[in-house]
């Protein structure tokens, strides 16, 4: 599932880029803001993977949605999925307190929705560099 928007040309770029690198067997299902909606329409067709986390919530915040009830939909929708999900999500309050308003309410919730995912995950992998790090679960064999 791919929650990125193609306003532009660069990022019209970037995402056919991206679906290309995938690979054949992959099918891409865009969706920027009823993330809860396509993970029930999805399930039950393998595992899935969500890119990502980070882009749903700015959709939604820069569209000025309130992103908390929809964030709360979401988590409801993970926890009756019978198929895997695989979320990817980025880690964006480790740097230095931003100046703007908007940022720092986007970075406090991020981190509220990352937490709440982490919590409710079977696994979690922290990727730095390219090297990952398990936080939570069981050591694949």
């Amino acid at each position: 599932m791919a929650s990125a928007r193609a306003e532009d040309e660069e990022m019209r770029a970037r995402i056919a880029k991206h679906i290309s690198d995938q690979g054949e067997g992959w099918t891409t299902v865009e969706q920027p803001f009823d993330l809860a909606g396509a993970l029930d329409r999805t399930d039950g067709r393998g595992r899935r993977p969500v890119d990502c986390l980070t882009l749903w919530l700015s959709n939604l915040m820069m569209e000025e949605r309130d992103w908390d009830p929809e964030a709360k939909t979401m988590l409801a929708a993970l926890a009756r999925q019978r198929s895997p999900v695989i979320l990817v999500s980025n880690v964006v309050g480790m740097g230095i307190v931003p100046e703007n308003a908007l940022v720092r309410a986007f970075r406090d919730a991020q981190g509220w929705l990352n937490q709440r995912v982490a919590l409710m995950a079977d696994e979690v992998e922290l990727v730095v560099s390219g090297l990952p790090m398990r936080l939570k679960g069981a050591r694949p064999a």
